[in-house]
């Protein structure tokens, strides 16, 4: 059998395949005949291709991210020219914050972001929206016919989209010998109703390839990518905790710290010219995230509604949650303390570990847990999670369970956004009642996860690969490093001098 060297450690070739791995997938797969036999055709040495078939696993889940893209276009074509009456963008599920505010942010009127007008997000997602949005109002100002609105939507959905393709794309690239992982993100329910609302997309394709960078080992472009990804979202961001310390638990730091420097030297440079020129302008997207109260769907929410149905919402008779949503700057404190213990507890898993975590893994739980604590959970912040999942772990299982509930939130929260427009379709509880079943599954997810950390030999893609295909420089490094080495100096015994 031929085999193959990764990070300096000889490997038999061997391919997965989800109906031999996955027992969910087994059990599925006798409705159809059985996993996929000893002698069945299958992928080639590298795990991707398949022996004179031009529909190769990875063309596959390609082509099916294209669909599933396809659809979401379809089913949020009846709000894309802009025209929302009647509340047509809540009773057809097709609202989208492309649209909204391409007005909202003064596209529409050739106003350039931070320049012009305060931007809520971040500044690389303003460059995009006036890189794409001003040409087409020029257009618009040429050919007064045309509905500039509709151009701008179709246009981001095109560059988002590629994306999106580009971020599935990365995921085969680190997981030659699983493609079918990547199916996950393909034909994710999330993917299908959430991919435009917003330009998260945006930020996962660039964190996708910043990955891919450092898998590759090629630090300071991952930290280039990583960098522009938390310039226009924050979550990726995380990605550098858990790269400072793996890099303790194995010793390897230079390139780690390579990554970290480039990341926070990019994040300077492209918000620097802002933040000096438009100070205020800039500063949108920090203040609005100060003065935001409890959003819904999160933690706080839920927690919130309980109270109301346990305590007056007088004063001197509130619960908890009331009295924190009612008290902002304490709100924040109480949050951002949760974020940060979380973080402490995912960077002392990673220490301690019985064998040293891999990176998706870490992230995955840095981005879940952030999610969970934070008092903004919008929709399509789901988006953030479905590449970590799927490179983290990749089981179907409890994948579907999770987007089952991400589903029954997208229909739920429609509801709740026809109550807030006057034209209640059910009680409140119901949408507490999806929301909390999308934190369960999301916390489930986190055990799930945290379980296989501590118990490494239920490790889906280590059952596939020696050690860790995302670790770059931690791939097949020493298990220890620097922590190991000083316990070992504490608990030896000193030499005795021979008499």
């Amino acid at each position: 059998m031929s085999t193959r060297s990764t990070a300096g450690i000889d490997e038999p070739d061997k391919a997965d395949h989800p109906s031999r791995s996955d027992g969910f997938v087994r059990g599925l797969s006798e409705a159809i005949g059985g996993p996929l036999g000893a002698h069945a055709s299958g992928p080639d040495r590298r795990g991707t291709q398949w022996s004179g078939r031009f529909w190769t696993a990875a063309r596959i889940v390609l082509a099916l991210t294209c669909l599933t893209l396809a659809l979401h276009w379809v089913q949020k074509s009846p709000c894309q020219d802009g025209a929302w009456k009647n509340n047509v963008q809540y009773t057809r599920f097709c609202y989208t914050d492309v649209l909204a505010l391409y007005y909202a942010e003064g596209l529409n009127e050739g106003k350039v972001p931070y320049r012009d007008h305060p931007v809520e997000y971040p500044v690389v997602t303003g460059y995009f929206m006036g890189a794409l949005g001003l040409p087409v109002h020029s257009v618009g100002e040429d050919r007064p016919g045309i509905n500039q609105a509709q151009w701008f939507y179709n246009l981001n959905a095109l560059v988002l989209g590629a994306l999106a393709v580009a971020t599935v794309a990365m995921i085969l690239a680190l997981r030659r010998r699983r493609p079918w992982d990547a199916a996950m993100f393909a034909l994710s329910p999330a993917l299908l109703v959430t991919a435009t609302v917003n330009w998260d997309l945006l930020a996962i394709g660039l964190a996708a390839l910043g990955l891919y960078a450092w898998a590759r080992r090629r630090p300071v472009a991952a930290g280039v990518l990583l960098g522009l990804a938390a310039a226009a979202k924050l979550w990726p961001l995380f990605v550098l905790w858990p790269l400072f310390v793996l890099g303790l638990r194995t010793a390897r730091v230079r390139a780690m710290l390579t990554t970290v420097g480039t990341a926070v030297v990019t994040i300077v440079a492209v918000n620097l010219p802002v933040a000096v020129l438009y100070p205020e302008n800039w500063r949108r997207f920090l203040d609005l995230n100060t003065e935001r109260a409890i959003d819904w769907g999160t933690l706080w929410y839920i927690g919130r509604y309980l109270d109301s149905k346990f305590h007056g919402g007088g004063p001197g008779d509130q619960g908890p949650f009331q009295w924190l949503g009612d008290h902002i700057p304490t709100l924040n404190t109480v949050s951002y303390a949760l974020i940060t213990l979380a973080f402490l507890g995912i960077g002392a898993l990673a220490l301690f570990a019985p064998r040293r975590p891999r990176l998706a893994a870490l992230v995955f739980l840095m981005v879940a847990a952030f999610l969970i604590f934070s008092k903004v959970w919008s929709q399509q912040f789901t988006l953030w999670l479905l590449p970590l999942v799927v490179l983290a772990r990749p089981r179907w299982g409890a994948f579907l369970a999770w987007q089952f509930a991400e589903v029954c939130y997208f229909v739920a929260f429609y509801g709740e956004l026809l109550g807030a427009s006057g034209k209640p379709v059910f009680p409140e509880g119901v949408f507490v009642l999806a929301a909390t079943l999308r934190l369960v599954t999301v916390v489930v997810l986190c055990w799930l996860v945290v379980r296989e950390i501590l118990r490494p030999e239920r490790d889906a893609v280590r059952s596939t690969y020696p050690d860790d295909p995302d670790g770059g420089d931690f791939d097949g490094a020493p298990d220890g490093g620097w922590l190991r080495r000083r316990r070992n100096e504490v608990t030896e015994p000193a030499a005795v001098p021979a008499q």
